[in-house]
């Protein structure tokens, strides 16, 4: 997992190409991704956290409504009111700090099969899905948000209702 300073986090990723989708080598990486992600743990990884410069991320909110995904080249549409949240990242690690995003999103992409998708939610899935995004545009939290600080040992435990991808 990459940390914030080496520079494929602060590159633009390149597009995926529809061919390569089905490539065996593709599905390889996206299945590491999800175990990287899991392992981590965190709900959602962007390609360049694991030093791959390509437009595509795995996420999984661990809810009822939105199974775990891929989406490839994503597009995003945000909606809703902006909120301030808690947020953390794999790439940025042991710290946590506020960032306003918007309440809900929209993505559309491609999934792990080459298909067109449309996913759409609020909550903790909109705020992944504008972060994963985020790391596809060369951003990271800690450039928007405002308090970043440790986290607590305290509060460690608790992490799992903040972004931490």
């Amino acid at each position: 997992m990459l940390q914030d300073g080496h520079p494929t986090l602060r590159k633009i990723a390149k597009r995926v190409d529809p061919k390569e989708i089905s490539d065996p080598l593709f599905q390889q990486l996206i299945d590491d991704m999800f175990d990287t992600m899991y392992a981590a743990p965190g709900v959602g990884l962007a390609a360049p956290q694991v030093n791959v410069s390509k437009r595509f991320f795995v996420m999984d909110i661990n809810d009822d409504e939105h199974p775990p995904a891929v989406v490839i080249n994503p597009k995003l549409e945000v909606a809703g009111e902006e909120i301030e949240l808690r947020e953390g990242c794999l790439s940025v690690v042991g710290m946590v700090g506020e960032i306003v995003r918007h309440t809900r999103a929209v993505v559309s992409g491609l999934d792990r099969s080459g298909k067109k998708i449309r996913l759409e939610g609020e909550g903790l899935f909109a705020q992944c899905v504008q972060h994963e995004i985020d790391h596809l545009d060369g951003k990271l939290y800690v450039d928007r948000a405002k308090n970043v600080r440790p986290i607590p040992a305290a509060e460690e435990e608790q992490e799992e209702s903040t972004v931490s991808s």
